[in-house]
């Protein structure tokens, strides 16, 4: 890989809200991004005024795009417990626990796909358990958010031992979850 593949790809963002590739002098769409980023790069979108990173709002616009367009990846449940992780105190774990869920699931198919000698993209693999991925996500964003009324950010949490051995576990499911995906690996 070559320095300019594993720098971010910088995009400027114009007052006139156009998108600008520094890489290549030229203006980009948002589909051109999703393709820059299913190609692997990473990228960067920064407003040329201000310097502001703008990356988080260009990227969850990608998805909504995507999601509005019928390109349902994210169950109606999930983007339910999310929006209930943004108003209580679940919003602390939730976005470590979708990070490590997306990277345990990118080393997992890395390595899967490094043995049978296919490039990685993330795609739909036979015998590859998805199922148990989402069971394992949907289970932990209930136990975080099942404790709190959806719209009060202030309540506390009545039993915060049931919640410890909740987390308990889904930490063993975790751990089971990737002795699979390591012995897929093998």
């Amino acid at each position: 890989m070559t320095e300019e593949e594993t720098k971010p790809l910088l995009i400027k963002r114009y007052a006139s809200r156009r998108l600008y590739n520094t890489e290549t002098s030229d203006y980009v769409t948002l589909e051109d991004i999703a393709s820059f980023i299913r190609d692997g790069r990473e990228i960067q979108i920064v407003d040329l005024k201000s310097g502001d990173d703008l990356t988080r709002q260009y990227l969850l616009q990608i998805i909504a795009e995507h999601e509005s367009r019928g390109e349902n990846m994210l169950p109606v449940n999930v983007l339910t417990d999310l929006v209930r992780g943004y108003t209580n105190q679940a919003q602390s774990v939730v976005p470590q626990f979708l990070a490590m869920s997306f990277e345990m699931l990118r080393e997992g198919q890395t390595k899967f796909l490094d043995n049978l000698g296919v490039p990685n993209p993330i795609q739909t693999v036979p015998g590859f358990d998805f199922e148990t991925i989402k069971k394992q996500q949907q289970a932990f964003l209930k136990a975080m958010t099942g404790a709190w009324p959806a719209a009060s950010s202030s309540v506390e949490m009545e039993d915060s031992e049931s919640t410890e051995d909740d987390l308990d576990a889904i930490k063993k499911e975790l751990a089971e979850l990737q002795s699979k995906l390591s012995k897929l690996g093998q």
